[in-house]
């Protein structure tokens, strides 16, 4: 027996900017293409011309190439694949899977008050579906029809979900889909259908809120003679308030987060976490993910984004980042926040310094006292800077005049000044700090001030 070729696809609506909740629905088939040796398709699907964007689709391209989820086909654009559908929806009428509907919206309108108020579920009460012997209502005048697809009656549509396990709707529950507007443009329905079958679509993972186009759209395979794909539907994710993530709810777009200094790789890694986990593993690089990933292990409940845990995620793979990879992150976040061209120092300051940071915008916050003045809080300068301490550190800016610019030497300055003057490590070592670096809460001093120029030390230690 031959297996086929794993093919997924990922296929956002450029309506809105993409948000968390809607590329962890790219992650997922992204990461099983990739551990299955399959091919990862992208589609764009704007058929609501009013609604679609060419600024939304740009978020959707730049998210995932910033994520890294690279796709081997596309993007393809629904809107520049009409001829396609509307070719077969000529198939499907030559096979009379199809019929003309003249129902108006007033008319529809009017039959769902009344099932409601009778309290049936609303749908299409099938006025217009020909059926043998009967007689069909005379076509009105100047009406263009939309086309219907002629829904089995009886019986169920079943299909083995890989999240939710089995599920079994009756056809009879199921009204006869609208799949073509009165203008002829088919409908999001029946365009995903074709999609997937001219894509050769193995396996379709993504949101539940497509459960209820499920039985539908395997209908509609089947009417043209396929078999459907396998399913995986993955639950909601929500935002911190528990509500369904969306823009509307204050969900961001995936590129902010880029902005914001947040690594690609810290990003997979959460957004893996949010409906799929491996045993209890909570850090782990991109390529782990890729090995550990199938379908068995995806959740079934809801998951929530939780933004102090994305923040610690981030932190362990910036701790974990080699200094020389984060500096042009980092170089990045200079330029744009503080206008700073930064130098062959940065390295060395990412590594002093991103222990203590959780985003590359951070670490730029404290990178920036190397190349801009500092300007301390008038509490710390009041809390560090005594009258008692300052001849000390007037004794410490002499010694740092002469050493050799190194940390052994800066060290042996400081130690010399403390034994001299008589005081712990602290009472020198806060106020300098609050000079140099503007705050009194940095790394060990000597590996501080070895990373500023002799110059800017003494300058700033003069300001006492």
């Amino acid at each position: 027996m031959t297996t086929l070729k794993t093919r997924t696809r990922f296929a956002p609506s450029p309506t809105g900017f993409i948000h968390l909740g809607n590329i962890r629905s790219a992650l997922y088939p992204w990461a099983f293409a990739r551990s299955t040796g399959g091919d990862f398709i992208l589609r764009i699907e704007d058929t609501d011309v009013e609604r679609s964007t060419q600024a939304a689709v740009d978020v959707i391209l730049e998210g995932m190439a910033w994520l890294g989820l690279d796709h081997d086909e596309g993007p393809f654009y629904q809107m520049q694949r009409m001829d396609r559908y509307k070719a077969v929806l000529a198939e499907l009428q030559a096979a009379d899977q199809v019929y003309p509907c003249y129902m108006s919206m007033a008319e529809l309108d009017a039959l769902r008050e009344k099932q409601m108020a009778a309290k049936e579920k609303p749908r299409y009460d099938g006025t217009w579906r020909p059926e043998p012997g009967k007689t069909l209502p005379p076509v009105p005048e100047r009406v263009q029809p939309v086309l219907r697809f002629r829904n089995p009656q009886g019986g169920v549509v079943a299909w083995d979900d890989k999240v939710k396990g089995r599920i079994e709707i009756g056809n009879d529950e199921l009204d006869d889909l609208v799949i073509a507007r009165p203008d002829g443009t088919p409908t999001y329905n029946f365009c995903v259908v074709v999609d997937d079958i001219d894509m050769a679509i193995t396996h379709v993972i993504r949101g539940d809120d497509h459960v209820n186009n499920t039985p539908r759209q395997i209908n509609i395979f089947r009417a043209l003679g396929k078999e459907p794909p396998v399913y995986a539907h993955l639950p909601t994710v929500l935002n911190e308030q528990g509500e369904k993530m969306s823009k509307r709810n204050g969900a961001k777009p995936v590129t902010q987060f880029r902005d914001e200094g947040f690594l690609p790789e810290a990003m997979v890694n959460y957004l893996a976490r949010l409906g799929w986990s491996h045993g209890d593993d909570e850090i782990f690089s991109r390529a782990q993910f890729v090995e550990w990933f199938n379908l068995d292990h995806l959740g079934r409940s809801a998951a929530q984004f939780d933004e102090t845990k994305l923040r610690w995620v981030n932190a362990q793979h910036l701790k974990a980042m080699a200094d020389d990879a984060l500096a042009p992150l980092v170089a990045a976040q200079l330029h744009k926040a503080h206008g700073i061209v930064a130098d062959d120092r940065l390295p060395a300051i990412c590594g002093l310094f991103k222990d203590r940071c959780d985003t590359t915008a951070a670490l730029a916050g404290w990178a920036a006292a190397f190349y801009a003045d500092v300007k301390a809080s008038d509490a710390d300068r009041a809390q560090h800077l005594t009258d008692a301490v300052r001849p000390a550190v007037a004794a410490l800016a002499d010694k740092l005049s002469t050493v050799a610019w190194d940390k052994a030497a800066i060290a042996t300055a400081i130690k010399e000044v403390l034994v001299a003057q008589g005081l712990k490590m602290p009472v020198l070592a806060m106020p300098v700090r609050v000079l140099v670096m503007g705050t009194p809460q940095t790394p060990s001093l000597d590996s501080v001030l070895a990373l500023f120029s002799r110059e800017t030390v003494l300058k700033r230690l003069k300001e006492a």
